[in-house]
């Protein structure tokens, strides 16, 4: 479950959807993950744009968000290793969006696209790596081979992100309103039915018909168990009725004497 304690409420509700909305609508060429321990660190990786020697290379980044976010800008940063002027050697990412044109109602999907642009238009005016940028300005050629270099060492396709890990950090969202809303159900259910009182034990009965003197349609009996409540719960005491009466005696009486009786004419004979 996403902890997120870097972050004010009001922040991660904004970013719950906005990583939603690119998890089900991702812009060309980018994919983006999420911490599930903390919304304050999104990954994304950029696929390499075609007819630049990042063509064919899967680059993981990610964006680093400040307590005071959207106020500040995030910082970013290349995880893979690149030959880029606006990229330092430790990966930091030099663009003016998230320096000195920094606007808090700007997004992480407009902040994801201005990253990848900076793939197929660099700045070397403002370059972070030095040797990048004094080449591109000087021999674009060598700086394409050194770009392409790199890109086949460095920037092989990444492991997927794991399916569904936005929308379970999102859900994980409102788990602490879900169970307080649970709690008062249950509390507002154990009160109602505090004052009910359980149903008395139910005897059926079937019963033969109506001046019937047959023994084997003498009335049956069958009993349900008798329930007690107290402190600790609902307990089973004990079974209400009367024992089945004992039949088929008078009928093995009658039997009998029929058959002495049969014995008895046959003797005459």
């Amino acid at each position: 479950m996403a902890t997120n304690e870097n972050l004010p409420p009001k922040v991660i509700k904004q970013l719950a959807k906005e990583l939603k909305s690119l998890d089900e609508s991702p812009p060309e060429g980018i994919k983006v993950g999420v911490n599930d321990d903390d919304f304050s660190i999104i990954y994304a990786d950029i696929e390499g744009p075609a007819g630049t020697p990042y063509e064919n290379g899967a680059f993981r980044m990610k964006l680093l968000l400040s307590h005071d976010f959207p106020h500040s800008p995030p910082k970013g940063y290349f995880l893979t290793k690149i030959f880029h002027p606006n990229i330092a050697t430790n990966g930091e990412i030099c663009v003016n969006t998230l320096k000195k044109d920094w606007n808090p109602s700007l997004g992480l999907r407009h902040i994801l696209i201005v990253v990848r642009c900076l793939l197929i238009e660099p700045f070397p005016e403002s370059a972070l790596n030095e040797q990048a940028g004094k080449m591109l300005l000087e021999n674009y050629d060598e700086y394409a081979r050194h770009a392409r270099l790199y890109t086949g060492i460095h920037a092989k396709p990444k492991p997927k992100f794991k399916s569904g890990a936005i929308c379970e950090s999102t859900t994980a969202l409102n788990v602490e309103q879900h169970n307080t809303s649970v709690l008062n159900v249950e509390q507002k259910n154990a009160a109602s039915g505090a004052g009910l009182s359980l149903p008395t034990p139910l005897t059926l009965t079937t019963t033969s018909a109506k001046g019937s003197n047959n023994p084997d349609h003498q009335q049956q009996q069958s009993t349900a168990p008798v329930i007690e409540t107290g402190v600790g719960g609902i307990g089973i005491v004990g079974i209400s009725g009367t024992a089945p009466k004992k039949e088929g005696l008078p009928k093995v009486h009658a039997d009998k004497k029929k058959m002495d009786a049969r014995k008895r004419s046959l003797k005459r004979l």
